[in-house]
């Protein structure tokens, strides 16, 4: 009698024991996810301001740039392009399931290769902005310039941010013994925001010098 009083117990005190690890680690992955989700709104934010300036920009060029169309077609398609990859991923954030959502699929990385061809567009049309010395001295363009740089330094930041809690959320989920409750709640991992070409980024930059 009292040996089956005791199994009885020590049952309860494991089952106890367990129930509070799973409840710990379940916590932990939720707080981690949080914080990636919170640094990627951060990139979303940065994300849609540039692509709200980068129409402006063209077409004040357009005015100097007359026989240059096919370069600024060119920026704004990579804009287009790239802005309704945010749209989705912005989306997918706000959907599924609570421990799962929304960086599965690839949408992140479609988003930083549209990024990277937004980078790419940009870059060839500073190159040709280079030979116009008027639209250089143009004082709205020189201000779309500063915001366009401004938000750049913000979306590197806001992206490094991102990259850090990605690394801390997906490492949590495969150390043991989080592992377990993260294949138990459907915990998946999260995409990095680096796109295959991401030097190209570093042609954003235009010179008004």
């Amino acid at each position: 009698m009292m040996a089956g009083m005791e199994t009885g117990t020590l049952v309860v005190i494991v089952g106890g024991l367990l129930s509070a690890t799973i409840v710990f680690f379940y916590n932990q992955l939720v707080a981690l996810k949080n914080r990636y989700q919170n640094a990627f709104s951060q990139i979303d934010v940065q994300l849609q301001r540039r692509y709200e300036l980068i129409p402006n920009l063209v077409e004040t060029a357009r005015a100097y740039l007359t026989h240059e169309n096919e370069t600024l077609t060119a920026v704004t398609e990579a804009r287009n392009q790239a802005e309704a990859r945010r749209q989705q991923v912005s989306k997918a954030q706000t959907s599924g399931t609570p421990t799962a959502r929304a960086t599965d699929g690839g949408l992140i990385q479609s988003l930083a290769n549209a990024e990277s061809s937004v980078a790419g567009a940009l870059g060839r049309m500073n190159m040709v902005m280079e030979a116009y010395p008027d639209l250089k001295a143009d004082k709205r363009l020189s201000e779309l310039h500063d915001d366009i740089v401004s938000t750049e330094n913000r979306v590197s930041f806001s992206r490094q941010a991102y990259s850090d809690a990605v690394m801390r959320y997906n490492t949590a989920c495969e150390q043991f013994p989080a592992a377990i409750v993260a294949k138990l709640f459907r915990f998946e991992d999260a995409e990095l925001f680096e796109a295959a070409n991401d030097h190209a980024r570093e042609a954003v930059k235009v010179s008004f010098g």
